[in-house]
């Protein structure tokens, strides 16, 4: 069975501990602990304290990343997307402590269960979506794949409308 894997970055526009950033780390543990509870969750890129944004992934220090593994899209969507869940609300005030990219942010793509991808595999999988465009290798919430051993090749609705 396969699993669901996505990073998204974000360059901040002053430091963590800058004033201009406190609403947004005011808000880590509670959109953390949803993504933990949420259902479908497996896995997500912390330090071994339990902080991702203590992990420096590109040369670019104000760059944060965030990756997770789920079980399915329609899980990962539900966390992303529902209505009033706080991650939304958090996702809808970006702007506040993100600067805009030009081009993708953000791939999902399809693992082994069990496999955990490193900070390199996502990396390059970000960088075959900003090369390529959306493929079964690297893709995004507005034109997913099914899993290559999925039986039903049907995908759910996506409800894409990201806030930022």
């Amino acid at each position: 069975m396969s699993h669901l894997a996505q990073i998204n970055i974000g360059r901040m526009l002053a430091p963590l501990s800058d004033p201009q950033m406190a609403g947004f780390v005011e808000k880590l543990d509670e959109v953390n602990a949803l993504a933990d509870n949420s259902k479908g969750f497996i896995w997500r890129l912390q330090t071994g304290e339990g902080n991702a944004t203590d992990i420096q992934a590109y040369d670019d220090e104000m760059i944060l990343v965030n990756m997770s593994v789920w079980t399915s899209l329609e899980d990962l969507s539900q966390y992303v997307y529902a209505m009033e869940s706080e991650h939304r609300h958090v996702m809808k005030q970006r702007r506040k402590w993100f600067e805009r990219f030009d081009g993708p942010f953000m791939v999902l793509w399809w693992i082994p269960e069990g496999h955990i991808p490193t900070v390199e595999e996502a990396k390059e999988r970000l960088e075959y979506l900003r090369t390529h465009g959306e493929s079964e290798y690297a893709f995004s919430f507005k034109k997913p794949f099914p899993a290559p051993d999925a039986q039903d090749e049907s995908l759910p609705k996506i409800l894409d409308e990201c806030p930022a």
